[in-house]
C-alpha cells in the first residue's frame, strides 16, 4: 500500500488489493472510496470484490468511479459526502491516486484555502496546480 495523506483524516492511494483491507481497518481507517471504474481492473479488484473485503473488515465502502474526461460535480459531491460521513480515517483510491486527489481537492474547495489544498496535493506527490481556477470557482459558490 502506498497511502498518501492529504489532511488529518483523508489519504489517497494507487490501486488497493482486497488483502489490504484488514490492515487498513486495523490502522483506524473506517471508510474506503473507490474512484476506479470496474472496466479498468480485473474481476478480483472490481468494486464488488473490494466492497466485500472492506465490509468484511468492518469498513464502509463507496463506489464513486470517475474517468477524468467525464468528471462531474455530482462525483465531487459524492466524494465530499463520503468523506464527511466517515467516522474515522478515509482512504480513496484509483489507478495512481490522482483522480482521488482531484476529487478531494475539488470537494475541499470552500473548506480550506486553495493554496493549502494544492500544497497538500503537492506534498502527497500530485501536481494539481492546474485545478486552481476550478477550486476558486467552487470556493466562490460555497
Amino acid at each position: 500500500m502506498d497511502l498518501r495523506p492529504l489532511d488529518e483524516t483523508t489519504s489517497v492511494s494507487p490501486q488497493l488489493d482486497p488483502a489490504d483491507m484488514s490492515a487498513l481497518a486495523e490502522s483506524g481507517v473506517t471508510a474506503i472510496i473507490c474512484n476506479r471504474p470496474d472496466a479498468e481492473v480485473p474481476p478480483s479488484h472490481q468494486a464488488a470484490a473490494m466492497q466485500a473485503a472492506a465490509e468484511a473488515a468492518g469498513m464502509a465502502f463507496t463506489f464513486n468511479p470517475v474517468s477524468m474526461p467525464n468528471l462531474t460535480l455530482d462525483a465531487v459531491e459524492e466524494q465530499a459526502e463520503a468523506i464527511a460521513g466517515a467516522e474515522g480515517k478515509v482512504v480513496a483510491y484509483c489507478a495512481s491516486g490522482t483522480r482521488s486527489a482531484v476529487l478531494w481537492a475539488l470537494a475541499s474547495a470552500g473548506k480550506m484555502p486553495a493554496d493549502e489544498i494544492l500544497a497538500a496535493c503537492r506534498d502527497a506527490g500530485y501536481q494539481l496546480d492546474g485545478l486552481r481556477p476550478q477550486i476558486v470557482q467552487l470556493e466562490a459558490q460555497s
